[in-house]
């Protein structure tokens, strides 16, 4: 059986093709009812809304948007280490690019990254079908709907996925895909290994009161904030009268003519029964769920403009902070789930460029990259290259003073009898000087002076003799 061009497994010849296989047969089917917030909750009739009407509550949508765009933004780079044990980018040239960067023929980088993350962290499950070339080099990549896929697994451990219908992924109907052919990005397994679970299951209950409080608060205002109430009625009166009359309450006094004014007699009086919204503290419950929203994701309050900013002018340090405490763990999912998708050498992998979202102030970056120049740790060159700039002449190589030694010298300096030359060392013999040029010249002259001069006296002693 073939299925995008590749020759599936023989296990997959036990699958049925309909979506009836019994559990108790060859496969096991892993999945829990969505409206299942905790063990029970159904048998005490306590349901929270479902996943689609619990995203309408400001704080969760907040929440899930923040997250999947914040780390949909960063570039994700192919890297590879060399010889020193140093991770760099791989050459443009390589095949494992173009799935990287435009993953399937209808979404970018960004889209797919956010379809990704929001599939993650809504349903606490994201699926990825895998598609391949002739060389079996993974070519596109799709997230598929997770409330379209089920997880099998056999007797001896075999994990399948049955995925239905998806027209965008080119399903064109029900089959069952090997786990290599599915990359399995999921959140906390607490029921199961295979089974993710939603940050929306700590959460619900929340969202749901949450969204409540403002469906509530919609409807007092739109009564043109008259709260609902009963018409108490002296002595006793029938079936009837009590239908017309509130009947004609509705009419005169609701919708399109509340705030009418109303006239009664015969001792006719009106009570209000609900609490208005400062008696009922609104604010304060509608504040306490998105708080409760945020801490089941992770996300700090300020992110989602539901508290007040941190004092602080390091505005790196704080996202280093939601890097660490929120993102992080996403963030490397995704890489290993790729790494392992595209079945990449342990020499190589994939990386999120996180400069994009630990960006720091002009001031901060420039302090920094000059420290690291001073240091030797960034060629002047390599700081350029953080700040867009061009390369110059003669800034490819760190720089160091020349006062510095390396420690190996200052090892064989301790290592002397005395390290410091504390000392006094004795005069050394004077260095003989080495003859100058033009000395040399004189010297011969005046020694063909003396010569001559002795011949000469020699010759004139002669003839005073003669």
């Amino acid at each position: 059986m073939k299925l995008f061009g590749l020759t599936l497994r023989s296990p997959l010849a036990l699958v049925r093709k309909d979506t009836s296989v019994p559990s108790g047969g060859h496969w096991s089917t892993v999945g829990r009812s969505g409206r299942d917030w905790f063990t029970g909750a159904w048998q005490r009739n306590m349901e929270c809304d479902d996943s689609n009407t619990v995203l309408a509550f400001s704080a969760v949508y907040a929440c899930v948007s923040r997250i999947s765009n914040d780390i949909a933004k960063m570039p994700l780079n192919l890297i590879r280490k060399d010889t020193d044990g140093i991770w760099a980018t791989v050459e443009a040239a390589s095949p494992f690019w173009k799935v990287l960067r435009k993953p399937n023929g209808y979404q970018n980088r960004i889209q797919f990254f956010v379809t990704w993350l929001l599939s993650k962290l809504i349903a606490g499950n994201a699926y990825i079908l895998k598609a391949r070339d002739g060389r079996g080099i993974v070519t596109e990549l799709y997230v598929l709907d997770p409330h379209k896929v089920k997880v099998r697994y056999t007797k001896s451990g075999d994990v399948f996925y049955t995925l239905a219908q998806d027209d965008l992924s080119g399903v064109t109907t029900e089959v069952n895909v090997p786990a290599s052919e599915i990359i399995h990005d999921l959140m906390n397994p607490i029921f199961h290994p295979l089974c993710g679970v939603s940050p929306l299951y700590a959460c619900g209950m929340a969202a749901t009161q949450g969204r409540r409080i403002q469906l509530q608060s919609a409807t007092f205002f739109e009564n043109g904030a008259n709260p609902s109430g009963v018409l108490s009625v002296p002595g006793d009166i029938t079936d009837k009268q009590a239908d017309e009359w509130k009947a004609q309450w509705r009419t005169n006094f609701s919708g399109a003519n509340r705030g009418s004014v109303a006239i009664l007699g015969n001792g006719v009086k009106y009570e209000k029964i609900s609490m208005t919204a400062d008696e009922a503290q609104m604010i304060e419950q509608l504040r306490w769920t998105a708080e409760d929203v945020a801490r089941a994701f992770g996300v700090p309050l300020y992110k989602i403009n539901a508290g007040p900013v941190p004092v602080s002018n390091n505005v790196e340090a704080l996202n280093a902070q939601y890097y660490s405490d929120t993102l992080q763990t996403l963030i490397e999912a995704i890489e290993l789930c790729i790494d392992e998708g595209l079945d990449l050498s342990l020499e190589m992998g994939v990386e999120f460029d996180l400069d994009v979202l630990l960006r720091m102030d002009s001031a901060t970056q420039i302090d920094t990259l000059s420290k690291g120049i001073g240091a030797a740790i960034y060629a002047p060159n390599e700081a350029r290259a953080k700040l867009n700039l061009p390369p110059v002449v003669g800034g490819a190589n760190p720089l160091i003073q020349q006062q510095n030694y390396s420690l190996e010298a200052l090892a064989k300096r301790d290592a002397s009898a005395d390290p410091f030359r504390t000392a006094t060392p004795p005069p050394s013999p004077p260095t003989p000087s080495e003859p100058d040029p033009e000395d040399e010249d004189e010297a011969e002259q005046r020694a063909l002076y003396d010569v001559a001069g002795a011949f000469a006296r020699r010759v004139l002693k002669e003839m005073a003799n003669a």
